[in-house]
């Protein structure tokens, strides 16, 4: 079955690399009916697969309290998944996700359980700065005079060369969706419907999908099913969002590994903190994998993404176990299943990534670790299951602490504890011989300011939404 990319929202596929700016607005619905007629205004500028405009872009998402504010029935909204509805503040959530003490959901700055509601989320990109900024103050007129209340923005950007606040490359490993015109290689080429609803998944099976229980609004705007209900799919061509903001301490982290690797005088050993910072992250800051270059970073800018850890390092001894990059994407090494079985399970838990800095661009290092003010990533995932996808990632690979064959290791960038335990370890284990390495005492990087789960319907549901 050929993707309808012109019914698609752009951002899943094509991530605006190209819109180095972009802001994004939670927005909270005072008048139903007026909200529902700018939704219908803007159909038209909506950005989908097959647009590819040189100046903006525009996308819109909805949390499960936005599409009730905006009219749809509950038994509709009862055919959304359960993570989605429940949200991502749920004490279960919590601690899938570690979100815990300053990262808890009562000290978020949006999405938590002392934040106003967020319904609809407006999400504008612009060629540079000046161009996003405008398109978005247009937008900010019509919303203002549409009964929508601006709960809170945030402003983000990409780069050239595409590196976050630690900085080490990110956005290479991604996977490709099979019929959207943008393949990649057949390892990271994933079936449709892992990522959007209405296609086959790496299962061969559909999608949970939101159909239509109670007919209201112009239903004949949406199509039917692909599974043959012939009920009316809310879903189809859309799918589900992960969004979380997520403050990066750069001065703690590098502070961090240099007292690892310092020299007898106490002075900092760039060479040895630079390379345990990419055991750590599973590449170097040029993007190159270490499982390839095991001791030294090639230099330049590095993409690549061909590599298996069966083939190049089946005991962790130039890629460490722990890795962040060995754990969020295990390939061919997951568990014990051998080497086809692994890519097999592991296709099954991929995610399609969209990261985009905020804060003053910076670029930390051994020697340069203090940012002017916050910096962190506005984390964008999407994934046709929540907890399948993100979830499991999340908590079974990045924070669970005996992961492959360690003991006391959660995930060094993401998945450390800020209070651990009485007692507890929280190591990352460099195996070696005759002996292992290991680095104890790890602190937390990585904060949750805001987050939420999202509905990123395709553009025949925004304007089905529209009409109810």
């Amino acid at each position: 079955m050929e993707l309808e990319l012109k019914d698609i929202q752009g951002y899943i596929v094509r991530g605006y690399k190209y819109m180095m700016y972009s802001r994004y607005v939670m927005l909270n619905v005072t008048e139903p009916a007026l909200a529902k007629k700018f939704l219908k205004n803007n159909v038209a500028d909506i950005t989908n697969v097959t647009h590819h405009p040189t100046t903006h872009c525009l996308n819109f998402a909805f949390t499960s309290p936005g599409l009730k504010a905006l009219g749809l029935a509950q038994d509709n909204l009862d055919n959304f998944t359960r993570e989605f509805r429940e949200g991502m503040t749920t004490e279960h959530r919590q601690r899938l996700l570690g979100d815990f003490d300053s990262s808890a959901p009562a000290n978020w700055r949006w999405g938590g359980t002392n934040n106003e509601e967020v319904h609809i989320l407006l999400m504008v990109f612009g060629a540079n700065k000046e161009i996003a900024l405008n398109y978005a103050d247009q937008l900010k007129q019509q919303y203002i005079a549409s009964g929508l209340k601006e709960v809170f923005s945030l402003d983000g950007q990409t780069l050239p060369y595409t590196k976050e606040h630690f900085g080490f490359r990110d956005g290479i490993s991604q996977p490709t969706i099979k019929g959207s015109g943008r393949e990649g290689p057949p390892e990271h080429d994933i079936n449709a419907g892992e990522f959007i609803m209405g296609y086959k998944n790496e299962y061969n099976v559909y999608p949970d999908t939101p159909i239509l229980a109670t007919l209201q609004g112009e239903t004949t705007l949406l199509p039917f099913d692909a599974s043959g209900s012939g009920k009316r799919d809310l879903g189809r061509n859309g799918t589900y969002m992960v969004m979380r903001q997520l403050q990066e301490d750069v001065d703690a982290y590098w502070s961090f590994i240099n007292d690892q690797t310092k020299n007898e005088d106490g002075t900092v050993n760039v060479e040895a903190s630079t390379k345990l910072a990419a055991q750590m992250v599973g590449r170097w800051p040029s993007g190159a994998p270490i499982v390839k270059h095991p001791d030294v970073d090639p230099g330049g800018i590095s993409d690549d993404d061909n590599f298996f850890y069966t083939e190049h390092d089946p005991d962790g001894l130039k890629c460490p176990f722990g890795a962040h990059l060995r754990r969020t994407n295990p390939r061919d090494n997951f568990e014990d299943n051998g080497v086809k079985e692994s890519i097999r399970l592991t296709r099954r838990h991929r995610i399609m990534r969209r990261a985009r800095l905020y804060g003053d661009p910076y670029e930390g290092s051994a020697l340069n670790h203090s940012p002017d003010g916050e910096v962190g990533l506005m984390f964008t995932c999407f994934n046709a299951d929540i907890s399948r996808q993100f979830e499991f990632v999340q908590y079974t690979w990045a924070n669970y602490p005996k992961f492959k064959q360690l003991y006391n290791d959660p995930d060094p960038i993401c998945g450390v504890k800020e209070n651990p335990l009485p007692g507890t370890e929280q190591n990352f284990t460099i195996p070696g011989k005759p002996v292992n390495k290991y680095v104890t005492g790890l602190k937390k990087f990585v904060f949750t300011k805001g987050g939420a789960y999202f509905f990123f319907p395709s553009v025949t549901a925004i304007n089905y939404l529209s009409t109810i």
